[in-house]
C-alpha cells in the first residue's frame, strides 16, 4: 500500500477527533497566533515557558500549544495535512521525517541560519532532505540505558560497577547474560543461573519486555545490533537498502529474543504498548531492569518505593558499546497560516535561551550544549545521577551512536516489519524469514 493511500485511511480515521478538538486545529486563527504541537506532557510547561518568553520579545505574536498523547498526535497531525487543519510548527520526529518529507508537506527552513555547530553532533545534520533543504531545527536528544532495580541488584550481589562493565555476545550473552539470568527468580525463589530454575513460572524477570522492536529496535535490540558493527541500511542518511537479512543482525535478533524462551526476558504476551511497557513491569517488581530512553528518567526516579540506577549499555563484538542516540526536531508545516510567525518561533525555539530555559526542568537533554548543561544541573539537583545516557555522547573512544534509519517509505518498513518482529518473538518463527521482509522492503524503496 503506497503511503498516500495509507494517509487517506488516516484521515477517515481521524478527522472526527480533530474536528472535536477545540484546541487542535488552527482553523480560523488569528493573523497574530502561531499554533504550535507536541506529544510529551512532561515537557508541555518548559514550553510554555518559551512561549512566554518569545511573546515578550514579539508583541503581537502569540503562541497557541497542543498537547495530545503520542498515537493522537500522529493519526491527527497526519489528518490535519489532508484537511487543512495543520498547526503552523509541530514537533517532528526521525522516524517520520522521510513520510512527510516524501509528500511535501514541510516548509524548508534554509533562512534560519541554522549552525550544526551549535548543537550536540550529529542532530542538525539528520533534518537535511534529499533535495538538500533543511525541514527541522534541532530540539533535543536521547539515548538509552539499562535502568536497574537497586534493592534487586544488591540482593542478587551486582553492584553499580559490575553492571557498567558488562559485555555480550551473540553465543553465549556473555556477562550481560549471565546478569540478567542472576536478577531472575522463579516462583520457588531459584535464580535463572541456578540448578531447578522454572522458566515456566517466572516470579521477577531479569530484563523487562518493550516489545519486538518493529523496525527500529530503539529500546529493545538496537543496542546490541549496534555493537555488533550492524546498520541498518546501505548509507548513513537516505539508504536505499535495508540490511535485516545480514546474518549478523539475524544471529543478535536470535539470541535476543531467545532471553525469553530461557525465561530471562518477560514473554511477548506480557507487553501491552498501552498499559504494560517495560517501565510499569518494572514498576510492578515483576522486572529487574529495562533499557529505555532518557525521556524515561523522571519516570523512573518517580516510582514510589522503589531506587532506580542506570547503567551503561554493555561492550559488544565490536568491543564498543552502542546506543542509538536520537533527536527532535521542530518543523513548519508547508502551508502554515501564519509561516512568518512560525519560523520566528523555530528560530527562537533552537536558541540556546530557550534550550537552556528547557534544559533547567529536568525533563530532556536539549539539543544545544548549554541546554544539555542546564538538564545535567536539574537532574542534578534532584539527585539523579544521568551519566549512563550522557557519557555515550561524551566518549566518543568506548561508544557507538547511531540514528534511526532515515529513509523513503517509512510507513511501510514499519508496517512489514512489525508484525516480522512480532512473530519472531511471539512464535518462535526462524530469523531466515526476514529475508524475505527485507526484500519487499527494498523493492518498495527501488520505487
Amino acid at each position: 500500500m503506497r503511503l498516500h493511500t495509507r494517509l487517506a485511511a488516516a484521515l477517515a480515521l481521524g478527522l472526527v477527533a480533530l474536528t472535536g478538538c477545540a484546541k487542535g486545529g488552527t482553523a480560523g486563527s488569528a493573523a497574530n497566533t502561531v499554533t504550535y504541537w507536541l506529544w510529551d506532557a512532561n515537557q508541555l510547561p518548559a514550553y510554555q515557558a518559551c512561549a512566554k518568553d518569545f511573546e515578550k520579545e514579539n508583541p503581537g505574536l502569540h503562541v497557541k500549544i497542543t498537547q495530545l498523547g503520542w498515537d493522537d498526535y500522529w493519526t491527527k497531525l497526519t489528518a490535519s495535512f489532508i484537511a487543512g487543519t495543520q498547526p503552523d510548527v509541530f514537533t517532528d520526529h526521525i522516524q517520520k521525517f522521510g513520510q512527510f518529507a516524501d509528500l511535501k508537506v514541510l516548509e524548508p527552513l534554509d533562512d534560519l541560519g541554522i549552525d550544526p555547530a551549535a548543537y550536540q553532533k550529529g542532530l542538525a545534520d539528520n533534518w537535511i532532505g534529499q533535495d538538500g533543504h533543511r525541514y527541522g531545527a534541532p530540539k533535543d536528544w536521547d539515548t538509552v540505558a539499562l535502568f536497574y532495580n537497586k534493592k534487586m541488584a544488591k540482593a542478587a550481589d551486582l553492584a553499580a560497577d559490575r553492571l557498567n562493565d558488562l559485555s555480550w555476545n551473540p553465543k553465549d550473552g556473555g556477562t550481560f547474560e549471565k546478569a540478567i539470568a542472576h536478577l531472575t527468580l522463579d516462583a520457588h525463589g531459584k535464580r535463572g543461573d541456578e540448578p531447578g530454575f522454572d522458566k515456566h513460572h517466572v516470579k521477577v524477570y531479569g530484563l523487562a519486555t518493550n516489545g519486538g522492536g518493529d523496525a527500529d529496535g530503539q529500546t529493545q535490540w538496537s543496542t546490541f545490533t549496534g555493537s555488533a558493527g550492524w546498520t541498518y541500511t546501505d548509507k548513513k542518511r537516505w539508504g536505499r537498502k535495508y540490511q535485516y537479512d545480514s546474518r549478523t543482525f539475524q544471529s543478535v535478533i536470535k539470541w535476543y529474543f531467545g532471553l525469553a524462551k530461557k525465561g530471562y526476558m518477560a514473554p511477548f504476551t506480557d507487553y501491552n504498548s498501552q498499559s504494560n511497557q517495560a517501565n510499569t513491569q518494572v514498576a510492578a517488581g515483576k522486572a529487574a531492569a529495562a533499557f529505555d530512553g532518557a525521556w524515561m528518567i523522571s519516570t523512573y526516579h518517580g516510582f514510589k518505593g522503589m531506587d532506580i540506577g542506570a547503567a551503561v549499555t554493555p561492550v559488544g563484538p565490536t568491543g564498543q558499546r552502542a546506543t542509538m542516540m536520537n533527536g527532535l526536531a521542530d518543523s513548519v508545516t508547508k502551508h502554515a497560516r501564519n509561516k512568518q510567525g512560525a519560523l520566528k518561533w523555530v528560530k527562537y525555539l533552537s536558541s540556546n535561551a530557550c534550550q537552556k530555559t528547557v534544559g533547567s526542568y529536568g525533563i530532556v537533554f536539549p539539543a544545544t550544549p548549554d541546554g544539555t548543561k542546564a538538564a545535567v544541573a536539574a537532574y542534578e539537583k534532584k539527585g539523579i545521577d544521568v551519566t549512563a545516557f550522557t557519557r555515550p555522547v561524551a566518549d566518543k573512544k568506548h561508544f557507538t551512536t547511531f540514528s534511526y534509519p532515515i529513509t523513503n517509505y517509512a510507513a511501510d518498513v514499519f508496517a512489514l516489519m512489525h508484525p516480522a518482529m512480532q512473530d519472531l518473538y511471539a512464535n518462535d518463527a526462524p530469523v531466515s524469514g526476514l529475508d524475505k521482509t527485507n526484500s519487499q522492503i527494498n523493492l518498495i524503496l527501488s520505487q
